[in-house]
C-alpha cells in the first residue's frame, strides 16, 4: 500500500502509550492498534483532526505517501 502510518514513531517520540493514545483520542484500543500496524483502510478526517491535536502534530507527520514500483 503506498500509504505507510508512522503512528507508531510519533508515540514512541511522544512517550505516549497506546493505551493513553486510544483513550484521548476518543476510539478503542483495538482501533488504535489497527491504525499504529498501518492495518487501517481508511481514516475519518475528524478521527484525524483528533489524532494530530492529542498528539500535536500534522497529517503528514504520521500519514507518507510511497509510489509504488509498479
Amino acid at each position: 500500500m503506498p500509504i505507510i502510518v508512522n503512528l507508531d514513531v510519533v508515540l514512541a517520540q511522544r512517550k505516549m502509550s497506546l493505551s493513553d493514545f486510544a483513550d484521548k483520542v476518543g476510539i478503542t484500543l483495538a482501533n488504535a492498534s489497527i491504525l499504529k500496524t498501518g492495518k487501517a483502510k481508511a481514516v475519518r478526517f475528524s478521527t484525524l483532526e483528533k489524532i494530530c491535536d492529542v498528539l500535536e502534530c500534522q497529517p503528514g507527520d504520521i500519514l507518507v505517501f510511497e509510489k509504488s514500483e509498479d
